[in-house]
């Protein structure tokens, strides 16, 4: 059972629903771990991950391309003298593939942000071939995000596996948002993706839409 999980933007949630999803797999019998190959700024994220496969992996294994200045990875690299090196990231989460049975992989950012100059984080995600995961923070300008990135995905030859629709505490929820619900669900409905909604605080995720 492998995906890769990516946002409409940065914080769309997407460790946080990673990581619900992680230990859901888990619980049903998966031997889920998460990995977020490529961070910078600090380790909370990883840490998160580690700990909801039950620290399996060690941050530092979950996350080995990591960068302390906090600016996206391409920035914080050049910063730091450092050139990010795809082909050893794809490297990696192929030999992660080969030794473990069900993976979620989580994207830096959202789903178009540069790596290097000619190398995307949609270019990683097609270069591993999972379904992707599109995590969409319900805030406005979810819609116009939310299909852009999904005609990229199918653009990169790949499926969306599902929407998942996140509530952040700090998001108003108004007309707006409350419409989005809406779209989200007939969309996905008319599509024929599964489709959760997260929302804040939440302890356990209901994988009965994905068929498994």
């Amino acid at each position: 059972m492998n995906f890769f999980i990516t946002g409409t933007n940065t914080n769309s949630g997407k460790t946080y629903v990673t990581a619900l999803l992680t230990q859901a797999f888990r619980k049903i019998g998966y031997p889920t771990i998460a990995l977020k190959p490529l961070a910078s700024g600090g380790w909370s994220d990883s840490e998160i991950l580690s700990a909801a496969a039950e620290d399996v992996l060690t941050p530092q294994e979950i996350t080995p391309f990591f960068f302390e200045t906090p600016l996206s990875p391409m920035q914080a690299a050049e910063v730091e003298g450092e050139t990010i090196s795809p082909q050893k990231i794809i490297s990696f989460l192929e030999e992660m593939k080969t030794n473990h049975s069900s993976l979620l992989v989580e994207g830096v950012g959202g789903w178009k942000v540069p790596l290097t100059y000619d190398f995307t984080t949609a270019d990683l995600a097609a270069a591993i071939g999972f379904p992707v995961l599109l995590v969409v923070r319900n805030r406005l300008g979810a819609k116009n995000h939310a299909l852009l990135t999904l005609e990229s995905i199918k653009s990169h030859g790949l499926t969306c596996a599902g929407i998942i629709l996140n509530h952040l505490p700090e998001d108003a929820a108004d007309l707006a948002t409350l419409g989005y619900r809406e779209f989200f669900k007939n969309f996905a409905k008319l599509q024929q993706l599964p489709f959760l909604e997260i929302f804040p605080n939440q302890k356990e995720v209901d994988l009965s839409l994905f068929s498994l």
